[in-house]
């Protein structure tokens, strides 16, 4: 019996975060549960939101009836003021308390000692101009951080969330959860398809530059394949599934950034602890002044000034943000970690075939002695690489095929390893190979094969030298522009290859490299990359292939190729979404900027605490001023951090 096969029909439309496999009735059930818990989360956010925003201006009004003393019956305490501190405090005391049985320090905690000082002593007001402060600090912070997540999540968006499914004669929308593998999924022109699959029938073009980073839309026909997240943009596709939710290209991307942001990079963890040293800080100068001056408000203003939040909430939102930038650009990496290492970057290794070049060997020359022609030389060569499946043969044919020459199959092949071959048409032979072939059937050179050509295959026929045809693997398009980028940022770029060194040089000298190292086999790449570390450099390996897998690894950061093998990509910590080097100087770039964003927030902090403490402490600063300029500071850091963040983009196409 044959298995049934569905039709769905991808309606343009919601988008989703449902990623699921949709395997079966209770996956689909648990889906449908995590959804209607995620709404319900989301209900909530908006809830606390609303009441944050009542919390303050409640406060801000009470701070006006202090000030104005509306209604003060009694003479040492305002009511309004202790009513309005309790109900504003809630969520600055209810941190505190959790910091406190987690036996952590925190700014919550030494903010609640001194607005808690504040209004043992009277000073109403000033205790709710505090509490008022930090709400709207609270609120402002977490808007950005917020703004942080969506930014990760919002790539989420690429899926469409529902579908059409036709069965048995009948159409009805289903969620996009339910499809399933060997479904046959139809794609309307401007959607996005919601698989990875194969196309039975179509013909389209799909833009699918969110997976191999690809500038231009790539032809669909029938057998060619389709990735889940990309557009459909002129006509139908009818597309078996291969892949659904996380086991599709995308779902892995996926996969990898949301695992990145779970992740906790080194200077993270330092933000964390400087946090907690500069409230023990804070505190240790408090009781200092105190002892010293036996003023309650230079004491209060010690406490208050102090601020960590810039750097312990700034930090992850700066490689948050980093991590969803890459994201957009191209890159995906695979943790906080590798994002820190690769900003500290100053020395990049690259692979030649498949990185630096396209790794699709094309004539890029042909060359023939006085008297002959160089469509004679072409047509003898593909004649004799005809029945070859030599990867240097498919490119004279695809030279020849493009030249429109009808080529047949010679009478006899005989093919020489490692020199070349020799065949024989219509009583002609026909040689092409190297020089050494060459010598030992005593076929007459004449010098020509020296010098510039010395590299190039040889072409000869009935003993005679026709010329020679050079094929080279052509340079990505953006090489030379990326090598260029890397030596103005002042990192030293380093080639190792298995390729000849001939090649290798002169890949070398068109880009500029400052290392090159050729004929090197995957042991001694590896060997290579622990010599550089073991000098003190910080390496980043660019690689495609399985022989640079043992390398990516040893780096301190190992990039993949979109188009590399599964090993080079898995073995990676940063993967290129296609092939494109430009992608990965951004990224580097992005790192850079990360870099010197968190450092600049680290001392700027420092900074400001010392300052103000000093001033606090010898009574320049009223527990008002210490307090706007304790938010002040840390909504400058925390927006610094938020200058790395994507811009929201209109996700189009559904």
């Amino acid at each position: 019996m044959m298995p049934r096969q569905d039709v769905v029909i991808t309606k343009a439309g919601a988008v989703t975060t449902d990623t699921s496999q949709g395997c079966d009735s209770s996956e689909i059930t648990h889906k449908a549960e995590a959804a209607v818990e995620e709404a319900e989360g989301h209900a909530e956010d908006h809830h606390l939101e609303v009441t944050d925003m009542i919390r303050i201006a409640f406060v801000a009004i009470a701070c006006a009836a202090v000030w104005f003393r509306v209604w003060e019956p009694y003479t040492s305490v305002s009511v309004i003021g202790v009513v309005a501190a309790l109900i504003g405090m809630y969520p600055i005391l209810k941190e505190a308390l959790e910091a406190l049985l987690a036996r952590r320090m925190t700014m919550e905690l030494s903010m609640t000692i001194a607005i808690g000082a504040a209004l043992a002593i009277g000073q109403f007001f000033t205790g709710l101009v505090i509490i008022l402060f930090v709400l709207i600090a609270e609120v402002l912070e977490g808007l950005t951080v917020g703004r942080g997540r969506r930014a990760i999540k919002d790539l989420l968006d690429f899926l469409p969330r529902k579908a059409t499914v036709r069965r048995d004669g009948s159409s009805r929308e289903v969620s996009a959860s339910e499809i399933k593998v060997g479904d046959v999924v139809v794609v309307k022109p401007g959607g996005r398809i919601p698989v990875d699959g194969e196309v039975l029938s179509g013909n389209s073009f799909v833009d699918q530059a969110t997976i191999t980073g690809e500038s231009m839309p790539v032809e669909k026909i029938a057998g060619t394949n389709v990735y889940a997240g990309t557009i459909n943009q002129s006509g139908a596709l009818e597309v078996r599934t291969t892949g659904i939710g996380r086991e599709t290209a995308f779902g892995k991307i996926i996969n990898a950034v949301e695992a990145a942001e779970k992740s906790r990079a080194p200077i993270q963890r330092t933000a964390d602890r400087l946090a907690g040293y500069l409230v023990y800080f804070a505190l240790a100068c408090a009781v200092l002044t105190f002892i010293i001056t036996r003023d309650i408000r230079s004491t209060i203003s010690v406490i208050i000034v102090a601020g960590a939040c810039g750097i312990a909430a700034g930090t992850p939102l700066a490689i948050l943000g980093a991590i969803g930038r890459s994201a957009r650009e191209g890159a995906i990496i695979k943790g906080g970690l590798y994002l820190e290492i690769l900003g500290t970057v100053n020395t990049v290794v690259l692979d030649k075939t498949g990185t630096l070049t396209i790794g699709n060997p094309e004539v890029t020359a042909i060359h023939p002695v006085a008297g002959v022609k160089a469509d004679d030389v072409l047509e003898a060569a593909a004649i004799a690489e005809r029945p070859s499946e030599h990867p240097l043969a498919k490119a004279i044919l695809k030279k020849a095929t493009e030249n429109k020459f009808s080529i047949i199959e010679p009478e006899k092949f005989d093919y020489i390893p490692g020199k070349g071959l020799v065949c024989s048409i219509n009583g002609d032979e026909i040689v092409v190979g190297n020089k050494a072939l060459f010598t030992e059937r005593h076929l007459e050179l004449n010098g020509f094969a020296d010098g510039a050509h010395s590299s190039d295959i040889l072409v000869a026929r009935k003993g005679r030298l026709l010329g020679t045809i050079q094929i080279a693997d052509i340079l990505r398009p953006e090489a030379i522009e990326a090598t260029k980028a890397l030596r103005q940022m002042g990192i030293r770029t380093i080639l190792l290859t298995g390729d000849a060194k001939s090649i290798a040089e002169t890949v070398g000298r068109e880009l500029g490299i400052d290392e090159v190292e050729a004929e090197l086999l995957p042991d001694q790449k590896l060997e290579r990359i622990k010599a550089l570390i073991s000098e003190g450099r910080k390496v980043a390996m660019v690689g495609d292939g399985v022989n640079d897998a043992p390398a990516l690894m040893q780096a301190n950061v190992g990039i993949a190729m979109g188009s590399g093998t599964d090993v080079a990509r898995e073995s990676a910590n940063i993967m290129l979404l296609g092939n494109d080097l430009l992608k990965f100087v951004e990224t580097l770039k992005i790192a850079r900027r990360c870099h010197r964003i968190i450092m600049a927030n680290f001392t700027g902090t420092l900074l400001v605490d010392g300052v103000g403490v000093g001033l606090a402490a010898f009574g320049f600063l009223n527990p008002l001023l210490a307090a706007f300029i304790h938010v002040t500071s840390e909504l400058a850091f925390i927006l610094n951090s938020a200058r790395l963040l994507p811009a929201a983009t209109k996700v189009t196409g559904d």
